[in-house]
């Protein structure tokens, strides 16, 4: 992360920017639109990115993330399904690769519990501040309260992990399409900061040990199974499928 920095765009926040950059190990600078930057604003934490548009931020409170969790389906919904969701069985859930935290908002609507573990620091520290946000406004704050954050690489998480839970969500990384343009610029940032992904493989084997029921992992409907290794089953929908592994 040696080509990112933290900034804000507020002169009264600055103490607050450069107590951030300390915590993260990155340098603070002025506003510079040629960097990745980490900026403060007054109403929350955001990245902004050369040819990216828009700065990108969290927010449980509304745009899709409201509206997927008023019309998403409820329970019904194959993500749901996939988790084994139903009456009487409400899993506790680890997503492993929480990336925006979109699905584990989803899963924490429907009442799991849910830890989220993110190894980028930035993006856990864009889902840290939405989660703080979206905890004062008491009309999801009981749905934020089964949400807790890690910032963590996943496999040294689950392999210290004393408490094992029902299942273990996974989303890996997936190679970018050639023409980006395709790819929402969120999406984009996210490949950026993440880089490619060279461990799905191996974090299935240890969540298939870890979870006492089931692994879950989210690929686009056409993509290969991680490691080629077959599920015991798949649940699609149109753009997606989630393959389902028996814990070992």
């Amino acid at each position: 992360m040696s080509d990112i920095t933290v900034s804000t765009d507020t002169a009264s926040l600055e103490l607050q920017a450069n107590e951030l950059a300390r915590q993260l190990s990155l340098p603070f600078n002025t506003l510079n639109p040629d960097q990745i930057q980490l900026v403060i604003t007054q109403k929350h934490i955001e990245i902004r990115a050369p040819d990216l548009g828009n700065p990108i931020f969290i927010d449980f409170e509304t745009g899709k993330n409201a509206h997927r969790r008023q019309f998403g389906g409820g329970r019904g919904q194959p993500l749901a399904k996939a988790i084994g969701l139903k009456k009487g069985a409400t899993p506790t859930i680890i997503d492993a690769t929480a990336g925006f935290g979109r699905d584990a908002f989803v899963l924490a609507n429907l009442g799991c519990q849910i830890i989220l573990v993110e190894r980028n620091p930035l993006i856990a520290t864009l889902l840290e501040d939405a989660l703080q946000r979206a905890s004062d406004n008491p009309e999801i704050s009981e749905i934020i309260s089964g949400m807790s954050l890690i910032n963590d690489n996943a496999i040294h998480y689950l392999s210290k992990l004393k408490a094992r839970p029902d299942v273990i969500y996974m989303d890996p990384m997936y190679p970018s399409r050639e023409k980006s343009a395709l790819v929402k610029k969120d999406m984009r940032l996210l490949h950026k900061l993440a880089g490619p992904d060279t461990d799905s493989e191996q974090l299935l084997t240890v969540a298939r040990e870890v979870a006492l029921k089931r692994v879950v992992i989210k690929r686009p409907k056409s993509a290969p199974f991680v490691g080629d290794q077959k599920p015991a089953t798949s649940i699609e929908s149109k753009n997606t499928r989630y393959d389902v592994y028996l814990a070992i």
